[in-house]
C-alpha cells in the first residue's frame, strides 16, 4: 500500500461530528480511520455492479451461450406481471 499523500476536506455539523466521535470511539479506531472505512466501504458498494468481471474460457462459453439464445415466455411470468397487486390503486368506484 502506498502512502498517503492525498486529502479530503469536510465540513459537519456539531450533531455530525459528535455522531462520528462516538462511532469511531466504539468502533477503537480515529475518526479520520473510521470515516475512511466507512466512506471506501460505501463507494465500493455504489460501484460493485458497475464493475469489470472476469471469466476463464469455459464460463465464457456458458455465458455467451446464454446470451445467444433466443427469449423464451417463462410460464406465468406474463400474468404475474399484468395481475393488479395489493399495492395497486382500486378501481374508482362508481357508487356512492
Amino acid at each position: 500500500m502506498s502512502a498517503k499523500a492525498e486529502r479530503l476536506h469536510l465540513r459537519v455539523d456539531a450533531e455530525q461530528k459528535a455522531l462520528l466521535e462516538a462511532a469511531s470511539r466504539a468502533a477503537g479506531a480515529s475518526v479520520s480511520t473510521f470515516v475512511l472505512k466507512a466512506a471506501t466501504e460505501a463507494a465500493a458498494d455504489v460501484l460493485a455492479d458497475r464493475r469489470v468481471f472476469v471469466l476463464d474460457e469455459a464460463a465464457w462459453q456458458v455465458f455467451d451461450a446464454a446470451l445467444e439464445r433466443p427469449a423464451q415466455d417463462v410460464a406465468g411470468l406474463r400474468e404475474l406481471l399484468t395481475t393488479p397487486t395489493v399495492l395497486d390503486a382500486p378501481p374508482a368506484s362508481t357508487q356512492r
